[in-house]
């Protein structure tokens, strides 16, 4: 059910990708192209790594995951970001967002890295829920603070 992405995946996690932000309703900033996220993925220096959830009877791709590493300096440890979660609806309710997380969570064990982390809209009370039951807690006294665009470009050139 569960195996990690391949070049030729590229078209389809691109597609996913879209259709994630279609969901998350930012449809406009799902930007990236399928030759970034080959490069990203696959390049001289991968960046990213993705594994996709397959239909068992068709071997057709419904969801993936998309991660990278982090590091903690409290615990001294690598660990995984998780970047994108997606299942597509027609798929959901088979396991296969469990399996995703659970390969995930294998490759830590496995790896010695002391966290799994990820962001979820605060709306999104299926997410919510899922990631509950699977025993994840959510940081409620942390709070994302992102630089894009101008703003970054500002800071980055001294301005």
């Amino acid at each position: 059910m569960i195996r990690t992405a391949i070049p030729v995946d590229i078209p389809v996690i691109h597609a996913l990708v879209r259709e994630l932000a279609e969901y998350e309703k930012a449809p406009e900033e799902a930007r990236a192209s399928e030759e970034q996220l080959r490069e990203a993925l696959f390049g001289e220096r991968p960046a990213a790594f993705a594994h996709m959830a397959v239909d068992d009877e068709s071997g057709e791709p419904v969801g993936f995951a998309l991660w990278f590493l982090n590091f903690s300096t409290w615990r001294g440890a690598h660990g995984i970001y998780l970047e994108d979660l997606y299942v597509r609806p027609s798929a959901r309710g088979g396991g296969h967002g469990r399996a995703l997380l659970t390969e995930l969570a294998r490759i830590c064990v496995e790896r010695g890295y002391e966290r799994l982390e990820w962001s979820v809209l605060d709306w999104n009370r299926p997410a919510i829920g899922f990631y509950e039951a699977l025993g994840a807690r959510p940081q409620d006294e942390w709070t994302v603070y992102r630089l894009t665009d101008g703003a970054l470009t500002a800071l980055g050139s001294g301005h």
